[in-house]
């Protein structure tokens, strides 16, 4: 199952118009997986960048296509002599910032296409390496050829890529074998419902557990109120003066922004600029359908 299979269950179980996901989770993993739905689809990418932490197995002495077991066995190679100790020098070279080399068998684009689609095709194309962010191991199982850990990381970071790059620097090969996501920041498995619990209990039981309003899952980011006056205005896209922020700091651009009115409801995400006469200026970018009705929630 893919994740885009995930929100096609969701929109259609919770009859929901819009839903997209806020990060993809490889088909053999499980864990948590965000969706956003309806108005929150405007704004999905200001959740895309949390750090998130994994459980992982990797398996040691053996090289796949994909870095992970699902995929073509091109190499095997022996561990004798792997011990602990050498498996946790090893992986303390790939914490802090490090730059990694993102796998073929992904969904980044390269000139318009994506990798995982040339990687089908027996094509592998040069990708540059970013910089990514990654907590120190811990690890919790020691197995022989096998090894679990729990790893916090940055948006970006691929942990198939992690099992590969450590076995090539113990020099035995390494695939992962077993993923699971158990937090992308500041949510976490305890507020998730299963795949089961989607498909079995009645909706609006599945929002009661699960679903988080928009207005708070803004809360983390700053915020400005705009006057009562000036919502219409915003509603159709037009800046409008702020006349304080408190709270943020004095320079230009601030981006993202919460935008919201008096009773402190979210009416769109966008930048501030100081304006030496006003002010401020409240830019909108994303506006949320309610800011034009009467009404709103």
């Amino acid at each position: 199952m893919t994740s885009h299979d995930v929100v096609d269950r969701v929109r259609r179980r919770l009859k929901m118009i819009g839903a997209g996901h806020l990060g993809t989770l490889d088909p053999m993993a499980s864990g948590l997986l965000l969706v956003a739905t309806e108005a929150a689809t405007r704004c999905a990418t200001m959740w895309q960048g949390g750090e998130k932490t994994y459980e992982a197995t990797v398996r040691f002495g053996v090289v796949t296509t994909t870095q992970d077991m699902t995929g073509d066995v091109i190499a095997r190679r022996p561990v004798d002599g792997l011990d602990e100790a050498r498996v946790r020098a090893a992986a303390a070279e790939l914490e802090g910032e490090i730059d990694q080399v993102p796998p073929m068998v992904s969904a980044l684009k390269v000139k318009g296409q994506r990798l995982y689609r040339l990687a089908r095709r027996g094509i592998e194309v040069e990708r540059a390496p970013r910089r990514v962010r990654v907590s120190p191991w811990e690890w919790i199982a020691f197995d022989g050829s096998t090894a679990s850990f729990r790893v916090r990381c940055t948006s970006g970071t691929y942990v198939r890529t992690l099992a590969h790059d450590l076995g090539e620097k113990l020099g035995v090969g390494g695939a992962l074998e077993r993923l699971r996501r158990l937090r992308i920041e500041p949510y976490d498995l305890e507020g998730a419902v299963t795949l089961r619990d989607l498909d079995q209990l009645p909706a609006d039981e599945v929002l009661e557990r699960a679903l988080i309003p928009l207005d708070r899952a803004l809360a983390p980011f700053p915020s400005v109120t705009i006057d009562a006056a000036d919502v219409l205005a915003l509603g159709y896209g037009r800046a409008v003066t702020v006349r304080s922020a408190p709270g943020l700091p004095l320079d230009a651009g601030r981006d993202p922004v919460v935008l919201r009115d008096e009773d402190g409801g979210a009416l769109a995400i966008g930048s501030l600029d100081p304006d030496p006469v006003s002010g401020w200026i409240a830019r909108p970018h994303r506006v949320f359908p309610w800011a034009v009705r009467e009404g709103r929630p």
